[in-house]
């Protein structure tokens, strides 16, 4: 299965999404956001703690069903000694999502550095002993 990729998502978030239960997350780094501004609710993106430089054949995650989805534009000011202030803004993307399987990184594909790095993946098989 071909599918973009989520990448540096905390440990912790992939465990609770195992469990089952729809969440709510918001994402504020720029390959995510960048990667999740071309899908739609419905799409099937894989899950991983892996940072984006490091991410290999071999490597495991989740693969999420996009339930909703909002990319937003914050503006931040930063006041500085009282002198002067620094507006910003940050891209951010929320997305509700719900855990499809675990599954495992056969290959990564990767065109630039503002384009989303998609990944072929294999949906992970367990078995339990009766």
């Amino acid at each position: 299965m071909n599918c973009y990729a989520l990448t540096s998502i905390a440990s912790e978030i992939i465990r609770e999404l195992q469990r089952g239960k729809a969440r709510t997350l918001e994402l504020q780094s720029t390959p995510n956001v960048i990667t999740l501004a071309g899908l739609e609710p419905g799409s099937a993106v894989f899950m991983t703690s892996v940072d984006l430089e490091d991410i290999t054949p071999g490597d495991s995650g989740i693969i999420v069903e996009i339930l909703s989805i909002s990319i937003t534009m914050k503006r931040m000011v930063e006041f500085t000694q009282g002198l002067h202030y620094e507006e910003r803004e940050r891209m951010s993307a929320r997305i509700k999502v719900r855990c499809i399987g675990s599954s495992t990184v056969k290959n990564v594909a990767r065109e630039s550095l503002i384009r989303p790095v998609s990944v072929e993946v294999v949906k992970s098989a367990c078995y339990h002993a009766l």
